[in-house]
């Protein structure tokens, strides 16, 4: 074939999977024994911490409750506190009426995906039909879950959704995208900042008398389970997590389908390693994946072997009984089949 013939690749996407699958990724997991797990361990967080970007300067939280609302078997207060000087979080708390005087209980940071924020989590719908459906179509009410089952529960709204929501988007552009874009001016990652937030969350509860600051978890499902694993990852003070419908492959969901967005990026991780290799970090803490097997956004094939390289991880550092996955049939959305009793047994 002469030069004129050449095929040529046009493509921006194929441009980026043939990269993908081109580029040895120092960091891919491959320990064979619990000391090379630790080094490994060491030299990936500190990678991921620089991929990550800077985290924001920390402050006084100064948290105020804006509301106490009765629900019954439980609590409901809305809280605000500083997450970094000129920035605050709004979230609920949600605090069972059974806990005695002085008795400490487990806390779950509970993270929303995309939608209505904290609300969703919750199961606040405000006589909406559109999202009444949601909350049920996505088993999506996992806080109200938890705190009946006698946890304190803390839904944070992330930034750019609920009441953290950015005002004057032009439609029909993600506000996500957006958001990312206005922070990579200043340098900063939308995703460093939201989990950022969801250390500050970790912080208030362990400053309420009825947590206990030694036994608190975190779930989510969707951008919720981006959350979890890349928070946990993070801040070994959450002892438990549980990823939910996020597992999976870059080269997969983001870079073979689209399914991501702006809050979603860890900049040039994909030159070092990949999510399972985030998700490895976790151990030896508790890790539960759910994954759906009608799964659109996330296909079930890289799921599997995702967890497959996760599951090695924990072998090799001698605690296989720590990681588990619930693989249901269904599609994008929370199972809670093996969720609560996991939690149960690991806080």
């Amino acid at each position: 074939m002469s030069q004129s013939q050449t095929v040529r690749n046009l493509s921006l996407g194929e441009y980026f999977l043939r990269r993908y699958h081109n580029v040895e990724r120092p960091y891919t997991f491959s320990a064979t024994t619990k000391d090379e797990f630790e080094s490994w361990k060491g030299a990936f967080s500190a990678m991921l911490a620089e991929a990550m970007g800077p985290l924001p300067a920390a402050c006084d939280l100064d948290p105020i409750t804006l509301e106490r609302v009765d629900e019954g078997s439980y609590w409901r207060e809305k809280v605000l506190f500083n997450a970094e000087p000129d920035m605050a979080v709004v979230a609920y708390v949600l605090v069972p009426k059974d806990i005695a005087a002085g008795e400490r209980r487990p806390a779950i940071l509970a993270a929303h995906g995309h939608g209505n924020g904290k609300d969703d989590v919750c199961r606040i719908d405000h006589g909406e039909s559109d999202r009444v459906d949601k909350i049920e179509e996505l088993n999506y009410g996992y806080a109200v879950e938890l705190v009946e089952r006698g946890y304190v529960v803390i839904a944070p709204d992330w930034r750019g959704f609920g009441e953290r929501r950015l005002g004057g988007s032009i439609p029909p552009r993600d506000s996500c995208n957006v958001l990312f874009n206005k922070g990579m001016l200043f340098g900063v990652n939308l995703l460093t900042l939201n989990v950022w937030d969801a250390m500050q969350s970790v912080t208030y509860l362990q400053s309420r008398p009825e947590v206990d600051p030694d036994r608190i978890g975190c779930v989510g499902l969707s951008y919720g389970g981006t959350m979890t694993l890349f928070t946990t990852a993070m801040d070994e003070r959450i002892k438990c997590a549980v990823v939910s419908c996020y597992l999976n492959s870059f080269g997969a969901f983001a870079l073979g389908r689209g399914n991501f967005c702006g809050a979603q990026i860890p900049p040039g991780l994909l030159a070092d390693g990949d999510i399972s290799d985030v998700a490895s970090l976790i151990g030896p803490r508790p890790l539960l994946v759910e994954s759906g097997i009608r799964d659109t956004g996330f296909p079930i094939e890289a799921s599997r072997e995702a967890a497959a390289a996760v599951r090695r991880s924990y072998e090799v550092a001698g605690v296989p009984e720590k990681f588990d996955v619930d693989e249901f049939d269904g599609g994008h959305q929370w199972s809670g089949l093996k969720a609560y009793d996991w939690l149960e047994k690991w806080l």
